[in-house]
């Protein structure tokens, strides 16, 4: 069942009937029909303890935070773009600029890209004046990885195959995980994904590392993904549901071992860059969440936001970050 629903979706002729698919901004205002006879498929989550959380720029406080759950996917929570805009710009910035430098791992193959690709993606990208060489280099990258390394073959983290894990992304991710009661969580392996529109990530379950109670923490940017959420087995009937530009989604519990997949990428979204952004800055704010302060200021200036902009206009990105070790361990 889950690759009969991820082919149907992943469908380019016919197009797929994407009524199944949940919006959660339609849950959350309208009951229809469907949504009525599966229960009311989509709940609001409250967020007890916001009062003690210090929240950190660009994230709105959390008591504004729209927080769902999949009543039929236990573990399942999505929280609806708890970020400013400048605060999107700022990790679509970092997620293109600097996450994919050396001594962090890309995808691109040594035999197509030279050195100075490979160690600084964006840098040579933005130096590209052809065409037809912007396009290629654009299009493969397809994701790098920080902190503990996933080696795709072995499928298990090696002690020795490490690079340092962002404090800023450590700052994002502990916010969200106290929020939600996982004060002991640890950020300590990241993916970040790039897709252009048409691409698909197929169904797989996150099972390679030692600790599989942790939650997982999923960051979307830029266009729409259509993401599944299936069972342990690959005969259940997987839900299709949107992800959209800033919505943070969390696997844990239940659904922390549930099959998952992206089956389509649809542009929905439009990215200003025409305006600088109207938003009080906090600098000491940023210091103490560790934050490119300069960065964080440029984003908002449209000469420089123009090249991220435009990289958006037809992609979208995702940052999935895990806990790797159990508690109380300190190595693999």
């Amino acid at each position: 069942m889950f690759k009969l629903v991820f082919k149907q979706y992943k469908s380019k002729s016919p197009s797929p009937d994407l009524t199944e698919v949940i919006n959660i901004d339609d849950c959350a205002v309208k009951r229809n029909d469907q949504q009525q006879s599966d229960n009311n498929v989509v709940q609001r989550l409250s967020i007890s303890n916001v009062e003690s959380l210090q929240t950190m720029p660009g994230i709105q406080s959390p008591k504004d935070w729209r927080s769902y759950t999949l009543t039929n996917h236990p573990g399942i929570i999505v929280i609806r773009n708890p970020f400013s805009e400048r605060g999107r710009r700022y990790w679509i910035a970092r997620c293109l600029r600097d996450y994919p430098r050396t001594p962090n791992i890309v995808n691109l193959n040594e035999r197509l890209f030279d050195e100075s690709i490979r160690s600084d993606w964006w840098k040579q990208l933005s130096l590209c004046s052809d065409g037809n060489e912007f396009q290629r280099i654009k299009s493969a990258m397809r994701w790098t990885t920080f902190g503990y390394h996933h080696n795709w073959d072995t499928k298990i983290y090696d002690e020795e195959m490490q690079s340092p894990f962002p404090e800023d992304l450590n700052s994002l991710c502990r916010l969200f995980a106290q929020a939600l009661g996982y004060s002991e969580f640890k950020p300590e392996a990241a993916i970040v994904n790039y897709y252009p529109v048409g691409s698909t990530l197929s169904g797989h379950t996150d099972h390679s590392e030692p600790n599989k109670s942790a939650p997982l923490f999923s960051f979307s940017f830029g266009q729409t993904a259509i993401f599944l959420i299936g069972g342990r087995t690959l005969e259940e009937k997987p839900t299709a549901i949107y992800l959209q530009c800033g919505d943070v989604m969390i696997m844990s519990g239940e659904s922390r071992l549930c099959y998952h997949a992206v089956p389509r990428i649809m542009k929905t979204q439009t990215f200003a860059n025409s305006s600088v952004i109207d938003e009080v800055v906090d600098d000491e704010k940023i210091r103490c969440n560790f934050m490119d302060k300069d960065l964080y200021h440029d984003v908002g200036d449209p000469k420089f936001w123009e090249p991220f902009s435009s990289y958006m206009a037809d992609s979208r990105i995702n940052i999935n970050v895990r806990q790797v070790l159990n508690p109380g361990e300190l190595k693999l």
